[in-house]
């Protein structure tokens, strides 16, 4: 891997290619068919609603800078005392991070916003080898019960013993540790076990709050006879992800998700938690998940971000993949859901042509309407105005992170090389995302620090790490 020296800049690579998205290619995703009661047209007068969502949604450098100097003080007081902050700044309990020398096969099961995947990892130095099972996680098993949502979760550990079998003769019974990838808020009273705060990103089963999800996956594995699998290790996405691109790169200092959701987690040292107090840690480091969804302090709000219910998860709902098209849509037509329009936007902004005629076919395909090369200007205005607002309040809140870490030890980020890896949906699949991001972070930041900082992708991570930190987990435990 090329390694950036402290005078070049910020530049983005992944594990593997990136799946582009094809101009021409279309979504399976729609927004709901909205018609004008009057005309097969859109029912908005864009012009005043366009002038007043640039305002409202502008991130000048001011505004970015008291949004940045924001996220490391809550990050701070979430440190001080539990509910200290609308950060969580939850303990992960992880002590020990890969050294990139790990050898073998690992597994891992990872369940988001959208996807479940099982993973096999086979490492052999830097040189890695997945086998990924994926399912998209049914509608309604994210609002049913916690028995069928792990019962499904588990289900696919069986696809993955019977492919091993059948390829490389592995037996059925042989034991397995397995990481366990879970991408929402849990209190964590050890590295294997974690009891659930809250549901994000759509799901809501309330028998699983307040229930450690380790637990309610060992139970379904027991329904389904899959005691060949011992979980050592639970950890957010977004730590799966500092361990997986440590183990790529040893000057990582953080992670980020950008995908469905988003979240951070960074390094932290024992002595800069005071809410831990006399607990008797004997490591100097450790990972805290920051849970950054919540934050809210300073965002520019407009009223189509208050209509997707945005007291809860204020800097996910205006950054994050799941929300982007909500807003665009409600803002197009003042009125209309969506599932995820992510796709669509990044196709539409692409639109270099003349006569705009992707925005056009996209546009007349989702709402059933016929317009003007006016309009369709208009719409990629709009759509320009969501993203970058949303790349570059993210593009702050990196540097939030980055300031408090160099405050607190001087010189840890910007004297020397100091790595941010991202993984996600959102950041891999929307190169003008990722442009605004990145510019945002140097306009912050200025030329003498930005030479330090490179953000790099890190595609698949997130599992790779959980496998990794299964196996140290394991190891510690038979030691200890």
């Amino acid at each position: 891997m090329a390694i950036a020296s402290p005078s070049s800049s910020v530049t983005v690579r992944s594990f593997s290619p990136v799946w582009s998205i094809k101009r021409t290619s279309q979504s399976q995703l729609r927004m709901m068919a909205v018609r004008s009661s009057n005309s097969n047209s859109l029912s908005v007068s864009t012009t005043p609603i366009l002038t007043n969502l640039q305002h409202n949604c502008a991130t000048p450098l001011p505004l970015l800078r008291h949004v940045a100097d924001s996220m490391a003080d809550d990050m701070r007081a979430g440190l001080a005392v539990d509910g200290g902050s609308s950060l969580k700044m939850i303990l992960t309990y992880v002590g020990s991070l890969p050294t990139g020398q790990e050898k073998g096969l690992f597994y891992a099961l990872d369940i988001g916003g959208t996807n479940c995947r099982v993973l096999r990892v086979k490492l052999d130095g830097k040189d890695i080898d997945i086998k990924k099972i994926s399912r998209e996680i049914p509608a309604e098993l994210k609002t049913g019960t916690s028995k069928e949502l792990f019962g499904f979760i588990a289900s696919g550990l069986w696809e993955l013993v019977n492919w091993e079998f059948e390829k490389f003769g592995i037996q059925k019974d042989r034991k397995r540790e397995i990481g366990f990838t879970f991408s929402f808020p849990v209190e964590q009273t050890s590295i294997s076990k974690g009891t659930l705060i809250e549901w994000t990103k759509e799901f809501n089963i309330s028998d699983t709050i307040g229930e450690d999800v380790v637990a309610c996956l060992v139970e379904a594995m027991k329904e389904l006879e899959l005691d060949m699998f011992s979980v050592t290790a639970l950890v957010n996405d977004t730590v799966g992800t500092l361990a997986g691109a440590r183990y790529k790169d040893g000057d990582v200092k953080f992670a980020v998700i950008l995908g469905t959701g988003t979240n951070a987690c960074y390094i932290e040292r024992m002595k800069a938690i005071p809410k831990l107090n006399s607990q008797g840690h004997v490591t100097k480091d450790t990972i805290i998940n920051t849970e950054w969804g919540s934050f809210s302090e300073g965002l520019p709000l407009t009223e189509f971000d208050l209509g997707t219910d945005l007291g809860k998860q204020a800097f996910e709902k205006m950054v994050s993949g799941k929300y982007l098209g909500v807003i665009v849509s409600r803002i197009l037509l003042k009125m209309a859901e969506s599932e995820n329009f992510t796709r669509e936007l990044n196709e539409m902004q692409q639109d270099d042509s003349d006569d705009l005629e992707i925005v056009g076919s996209i546009l007349n395909k989702t709402f059933e309407v016929e317009t003007t090369l006016n309009m369709r200007k208009t719409a990629v205005k709009v759509i320009d105005t969501i993203v970058r607002r949303g790349a570059r309040l993210a593009g702050a809140g990196i540097v939030g992170i980055l300031e408090k870490m160099e405050q607190d030890s001087e010189g840890l980020i910007y004297g020397k090389r100091s790595v941010v890896a991202i993984d996600g949906s959102l950041y891999e699949q929307y190169p003008q995302y990722k442009l605004y991001l990145n510019e945002a972070v140097k306009e912050l930041l200025g030329p003498e620090k930005f030479q330090y900082v490179v953000i790099e992708q890190f595609h698949d991570a997130s599992g790779v790490g959980a496998a990794l930190l299964a196996d140290t987990s394991s190891n510690v435990t038979s030691t200890s």
